[in-house]
């Protein structure tokens, strides 16, 4: 590692599992005092353990923007600044294999989670990096945002308005040289449907779920599969001063997978006894 986040302070929300455990291990492994928060208390506080000095987790429910703020605020007060704001913590709501039987119920609370914490965290890092020589916020979407598809349609509109929110952010932070991006993981393995079923549902799901990758694959130009520390790598670039002239981008970190359709070239037989 290069140090390249030495002497930063980061904050990280769902930072326990999946891609943000992924982002709080690569952030605190490149010099950042990373303090992060997740709903999951008992994986945010083994984490911090684990990495020991300059990680610190605070039990956080995102959708509830009041914690997210005290996160915010603990960063400023308790390790002297902030200058990397992720807002990564999301939720992909119920399955249903139509939306025909799409109840809805949960439409508020995904809403909650993956664009209402996304705007007030990126709104309360920017209070304080606009009077600190500004700073980098990472807000994290999905392919499902960018390209449309079936299934899971209040999640794929929540991901959609956090592509638009973060351009219109950027824009208008842009003053205070506050610098706003969203990556876009596809396809890349985290447990984020499993903790939206259980029991009987959640084999079923899984096995939809695997339908559903199988998809991706096929759809995908570069074949090996994605991972979180690919994802991580590509917030450590726009953390740093690598991207000091980038704002407003949404990046797709999905093998090509919304750039277009695979083609599908076929190989030309030889006959190896010749003409």
């Amino acid at each position: 590692m290069s140090g390249e986040l030495a002497d930063k302070v980061a904050v990280i929300t769902g930072g326990a599992s999946g891609l943000g455990e992924g982002l709080v291990r690569r952030f605190h492994a490149e010099g950042a005092k990373v303090l992060f928060g997740d709903i999951d208390s008992e994986a945010g506080a083994a984490l911090a353990a684990d990495l020991g000095a300059n990680a610190r987790f605070i039990e956080t429910d995102v959708s509830d923007i009041e914690q997210v703020g005290r996160l915010v605020s603990t960063a400023v007060e308790d390790l002297g600044g902030l200058h990397v704001m992720v807002n990564n913590a999301g939720v992909s709501g119920k399955m249903f294999l139509k939306f025909l039987d799409d109840d809805l119920a949960d439409f508020h609370h995904v809403m909650a989670v993956n664009v209402h914490a996304v705007m007030a965290g990126t709104r309360d890092a920017a209070r304080h990096m606009s009077e600190h020589g500004g700073g980098s916020i990472i807000n994290l979407t999905s392919i499902g945002g960018i390209q449309a598809g079936g299934g899971v349609m209040t999640y794929r509109a929540s991901k959609a308005a956090v592509i638009q929110f973060t351009k219109c952010a950027a824009i208008d932070l842009a003053h205070w040289e506050v610098r706003v991006n969203a990556i876009a993981p596809g396809n890349i393995r985290t447990a984020i449907v499993r903790k939206s079923a259980t029991g009987e549902d959640l084999e079923r799901l899984e096995q939809f779920e695997e339908k559903i990758r199988a998809q991706m694959r096929n759809d995908r130009p570069l074949k090996r599969e994605g991972t979180v520390e690919d994802v991580a790598e590509a917030a450590l670039y726009l953390a740093t001063d690598r991207s000091r002239y980038v704002t407003g981008t949404v990046l797709p970190i999905d093998g090509g997978t919304v750039a277009g359709k695979v083609i599908v070239r076929k190989e030309k037989k030889v006959d190896a006894a010749g003409p």
